[in-house]
């Protein structure tokens, strides 16, 4: 299972009201071993170095649900299939972001903890559990 990490300028972005998580267009972008993203040192999607995404068929997540019950913020992302039309170069890092935004701002990251590599017509499951994340 991949382990999630949350980029710590997320905090300060929803406090600033760069994120209507309900509403904005959440996608993701890939990043290989070599080019690990940071959770304290990167911001914005253009700090990261990401690999091509031609070849995936969407990289748009899809919001199921933007809530709060009782003081606890819940963001439900519907699990997506990415296919592949072609090779996809390797991968490690599976990067959300919000891409409504102005810079693309960073959310979270998902470590795969080994490099994936795509061929025409695989497929790649991402798979978001119950929600991608609460705040309380």
């Amino acid at each position: 299972m991949a382990t999630y990490t949350k980029f710590q300028c997320f905090v300060e972005d929803i406090c600033e009201k760069k994120h209507n998580l309900g509403s904005d267009t959440l996608k993701v972008a890939f990043s290989d071993a070599s080019n690990a993203p940071s959770a304290s040192a990167h911001v914005k999607l253009a700090d990261i170095t990401t690999i091509a995404t031609t070849n995936l068929d969407s990289v748009t997540l899809t919001v199921s649900s933007s809530s709060q019950t009782s003081g606890t913020y819940k963001l439900v992302v519907a699990d997506k299939t990415l296919t592949a039309s072609g090779a996809v170069p390797a991968f490690r890092y599976v990067i959300i972001y919000n891409d409504t935004a102005t810079d693309d701002p960073l959310i979270c990251y998902f470590d795969y903890g080994s490099e994936v590599t795509l061929a025409k017509d695989d497929t790649f499951k991402l798979d978001f559990g119950d929600q991608l994340f609460s705040l309380a």
